[in-house]
């Protein structure tokens, strides 16, 4: 093996084994995540990261499209692919000429209430999922299915479209947060100084109202004033928004936690978890032993 092969398979060897054991610890860690965070109800769920069981609602009559089979849905993801053939037209790959996916807020219900969902950075593992091929960039219709797909399932395009449904179940785990029905308490001063801050965006208003002498400025005294202003204002803000009924929002988490929406429980979750860190396990030790082979066969 001449010196660029040895490099070559040195780094690729090195590369498996690093890659492997980040796989494991990342999907390790998310598997442990889902094990340690216990199922929660909405209307009694504490502030933070938790887990919820439900069933997919509608907002309202409008609903969500997908984008290659126009089939009414609540969130859609699609990739269109592009046959690449090689060279010698012996083989052929596929190159992602387009995708996206819906932004649109999901509501999850349970027995005791409703969560809104931002799906936003989330992994979604949705129920529906449909695949089929065709000749042009953006397909025709309905995706074909049975004979159908059969006599049509060639193409240089591939199209892939998946998608949540009223009624489908979803497990959701996230960063869970309420507002309004009195659950969030006061922070005067936070709240005070935006009461101020969105004063003074309008200063001449500012002015017309607490500046008592006239001269376009406001003295020490007319300061006193607008602060005992703005404390009542934003005590009387907060008494209004704690009237309102709670609302209930679930998001991607700051810190590094899995973000997941899946039709799939938690149990097969977990279990395909596992299953790839084995396989990421199996792959770090390739890695290593390949690499200690070439560091000892070939000195370099």
């Amino acid at each position: 093996m001449d010196i660029q092969g040895q490099i070559f398979g040195l780094t690729c060897s090195m590369a498996a084994c690093a890659g492997g054991a980040w796989w494991f610890v990342r999907r390790f860690s998310q598997a442990r995540h889902l094990l340690d965070t216990p199922t929660s109800k909405i209307r009694s769920a504490a502030q933070g990261y938790a887990e919820f069981y439900g069933v997919l609602h509608p907002q309202g009559e409008e609903q969500q499209r997908g984008p290659l089979t126009n089939t009414p849905c609540l969130w859609w993801r699609y990739k269109i692919e592009e046959e690449q053939r090689s060279s010698d037209n012996k083989g052929s790959s596929w190159r992602t000429v387009e995708s996206g996916s819906s932004e649109a807020l999901l509501q999850l219900d349970d027995s005791t209430g409703s969560c809104l969902i931002d799906p936003r950075g989330a992994q979604v593992r949705p129920l529906t999922r449909e695949v089929w091929r065709g000749s042009e960039r953006h397909p025709l219709g309905q995706a074909k299915t049975g004979w159908s797909a059969f006599f049509s399932g060639s193409g240089q395009y591939r199209y892939t479209e998946e998608r949540l449904h009223a009624g489908q179940p979803l497990y959701a785990i996230g960063d869970f947060r309420s507002s309004g029905g009195g659950r969030q308490g006061l922070d005067l001063a936070s709240a005070k100084g935006a009461v101020i801050r969105e004063w003074k965006s309008d200063f001449s208003g500012l002015l017309q109202r607490f500046d008592s002498d006239r001269n376009g400025q406001l003295d020490e005294q007319e300061w006193n004033r607008v602060h005992l202003a703005a404390t009542l204002e934003a005590e009387d803000r907060h008494r209004q928004q704690s009237t309102q009924p709670a609302q209930h929002h679930l998001a991607k988490p700051s810190e590094a936690r899995p973000f997941i929406l899946s039709c799939a429980g938690e149990d097969e979750l977990v279990r395909s978890f596992y299953w790839q860190a084995a396989g990421a396990v199996v792959l770090c030790v390739l890695g290593a032993v390949a690499t200690a082979w070439l560091l000892g066969v070939n000195r370099f």
